[in-house]
Parts: C-alpha cells; structure tokens; sequence
C-alpha cells in the first residue's frame, strides 16, 4: 500500500525538464561504474529520443533506475524522477496508440525469469489469491525460453538463500484497461525494434498470485 501510495504522488510531480536532466547528468557523474561517454549521450540526445527507447538501449538508465527502486535508494529515485515520470507517460501514450492502431481483447501470456529470495518465495507461496507488486518497471516476454534463462542463471548462481523463478503471467487487456495498469508491445518503440519479444508494465504493476 505504502509504495502504491508512494507512486500515485511521485507521478503528480511537475518537472522543469531541463533542470531534471542536469540534475541527473550530475547525479550520474558522480558514480564510478557508467561510462563519460554514455552521460555525454544522455546530455546531449535525451531530447531526441523516447524514455522507452533510452530505457530498452545499452546504455545506464535501466540498471541504475533497478538498482534505485529494488534498494528503495531515494537519492537515485529522486534524481532520476523525471525519467520515471517520463517512462511512465510515454508507456500510457504508447499503449494508447498501439491499441487503436491493433486493439486486441483476447489474453495472452507472457514471462518473467529472475531470482528471489527464499524468504520471499516462502511469502509468495503462503498467498495463493493474494496479490503481489514489482517495485520496478517489469520487463517480460512473449518468449518463454528466453525467460527460463533468466531463471536458469538466477538459480544456478545464489548462494543457496534464493532461487530462480519463471513467472507465467495471464494478461488481460480489458481488465487492464478498467484498471488503468499500463503496459506498451516494446518491439515497436524500442532501441532493438522488432528483434525484441518485450511488454513492458510500468512501475508498481500488480498481479494476483494463482
């Protein structure tokens, strides 16, 4: 409920574009493990690019929004808060042009291989019915073996105090719809086109466990 919460009033947030982007420039700079040459990019370029396209390319955006939002470090999530803010809008603005180019009504599937705790995974079993939430921006796909490699690696490389878990998932997209949960098919707007099998949910995206 807390991040639920947290989320509804971090989206609400107004930004001055070009401060926020300084501000993450700056922010990025002070790390030891992303490359000059990606930030001078970021400076340079975020303007002619999508947020869905910087976040699906081989540059820093991802891992680093990931590590902000799975250590609940709000340093990074608020330095990087107008690319969330960004991400987000642009995966509502995405959805809603591709379901009037294809609307579609019939549900499909799709797949999410990584690792978790066995504390977790304990919690997870004991609430068949109940609902869970990535803290994250979710990126799944239509193919199922890519994900079970994602789980395989995951569980072949712990420590024996977490596990590696393929999540099937049933999406619905008029139960969607009704419930305002944004998602966007990332072969069509993503840095790899139409090599990519990716849907991608936006941050805080809830799933009922069956």
């Amino acid at each position: 409920m807390y991040t639920q919460l947290f989320k509804k009033a971090f989206l609400k947030i107004e930004d001055d574009d070009t401060q926020s982007i300084k501000e993450l420039v700056d922010c990025c700079r002070l790390q030891n493990d992303i490359p000059v040459g990606h930030i001078d990019k970021i400076e340079r370029e975020y303007r002619y690019r999508t947020p869905i396209w910087w976040y699906t390319a081989p540059f820093f955006l991802y891992s680093m929004l990931n590590r902000g939002f799975q250590l609940m470090n709000i340093d990074i999530i608020l330095k990087m808060g107008s690319f969330i803010r960004h991400l987000h809008k642009d995966i509502e603005n995405s959805r809603r042009e591709q379901q009037w180019i294809k609307p579609t009504k019939i549900a499909f599937q799709v797949f999410l291989g990584q690792g978790l705790s066995i504390e977790n995974f304990d919690k997870m079993k004991q609430t068949t019915g109940g609902f869970m939430s990535f803290n994250n921006f979710l990126s799944t796909s239509r193919d199922r073996q890519v994900s079970f490699m994602y789980a395989h690696s995951a569980g072949m490389n712990n420590d024996l105090k977490s596990v590696g878990l393929l999540f099937v998932m049933l999406i619905d997209p008029t139960l969607c719809t009704a419930a305002s949960i944004s998602f966007v098919d990332v072969k069509l707007v993503g840095f790899y086109e139409e090599s990519e099998e990716e849907i991608l949910f936006s941050t805080h995206t809830i799933f009922r466990i069956n």
